[in-house]
């Protein structure tokens, strides 16, 4: 088959392909963990999620405008449409997944340890450490320094018993 365009979660095929290639392209696929998606509801969730994710682990500049204008300028879509239906096929708001986006970067950076909590609250557009750390507790049950805590307990091995 020949292709055009290849980005995340998107290959643009340039040629019609028949039902059984479709078939054999899908078989192939899922052999390696991939899934041909021809559903264009999903395929437009799977987008949001990916702007969602380079957002936040690929991209160090702050966006200019709110996460609503940005995928809606991203996506050519109302962000209402886009919001309605990434609820109704993930069951939750691209809010609350770009929030756990967002806290898994957060411990991500703790666990490398190289940033202090004011340099995550920065790098991640948090408006304050106090902001961070709340929204850390209200997703995980833990503060930051808890956590960071937690990973730097050592399991005990069988000599130390």
């Amino acid at each position: 088959m020949h292709y055009g365009s290849v980005e995340l979660c998107e290959v643009e095929i340039t040629e019609d392909i028949s039902p059984e290639q479709r078939e054999n392209l899908s078989v192939a696929l899922k052999k390696t963990g991939l899934e041909l998606m021809q559903d264009k509801k999903n395929i437009l969730v799977e987008r949001i999620k990916a702007v969602i994710i380079d957002l936040v682990h690929n991209t160090d500049e702050q966006i200019k405008i709110n996460l609503s204008d940005h995928l809606s300028q991203k996506l050519n879509h109302n962000y209402t449409y886009l919001g309605n239906l990434f609820s109704e096929v993930k069951g939750i708001t691209i809010e609350k997944y770009y929030l756990s986006h967002k806290i898994e970067k957060v411990k991500e950076l703790l666990i490398y340890d190289e940033l202090n909590l004011t340099e995550i609250a920065w790098k991640l557009h948090y408006s304050s450490v106090a902001h961070l750390s709340n929204q850390f507790r209200k997703m995980t049950g833990l503060t930051p320094s808890q956590f960071k805590k937690l990973k730097n307990k050592k399991p005990r091995t069988l000599e130390d018993v």
